[in-house]
């Protein structure tokens, strides 16, 4: 008897020719939720404009304190989130283990007015990322600017 090498690379789906898997895939009804849409992963996100600073709110409920990184690369604010849980329960005839997993990243390009210079405050309650991000002393100015009406 003799051994026969079955090349099944590139088909995720042997049984189906290439036309059927791609109208699978293609179905509207298939995909059609908001899961894999990427903004749907995105927490939902806050800007506010005071007159000294900048308020920033990110809707990001589940997660900690240390669950988060924020940074400022020149003018590029990163906020980053990661969650990870692992839970496993053994007993005498069985173990059950889960684990879940759930990140983002939100990149912004800050405005010239932005004192990145000082202390940025971050903080996180009932679900809410919060930052200020403190002005210039001259966007301070410039912003309190009066018009007159004639």
């Amino acid at each position: 008897m003799s051994l026969i090498k079955f090349n099944n690379r590139n088909r995720l789906f042997p049984s189906w020719s290439n036309d059927k898997l791609k109208d699978f895939l293609s179905s509207d009804d298939f995909f059609h939720t908001d899961f894999f849409e990427e903004d749907s992963l995105m927490p939902a996100m806050n800007v506010k404009e005071h007159d000294n600073d900048y308020e920033i709110e990110f809707a990001a409920p589940g997660f900690s304190k240390t669950d988060f990184e924020v940074t400022i690369d020149e003018n590029i604010l990163n906020v980053c989130g990661e969650k990870k849980k692992e839970e496993e329960k053994k007993e005498e005839d069985y173990t059950r283990r889960e684990f879940s997993y759930n990140s983002f990243k939100r990149s912004l390009t800050l405005p010239k007015s932005v004192n990145i210079d000082q202390d940025i405050k971050a903080t996180y309650k009932d679900g809410i990322l919060k930052l200020n991000l403190k002005k210039k002393d001259e966007a301070k100015e410039a912003f309190k600017k009066k018009i007159e009406v004639l």
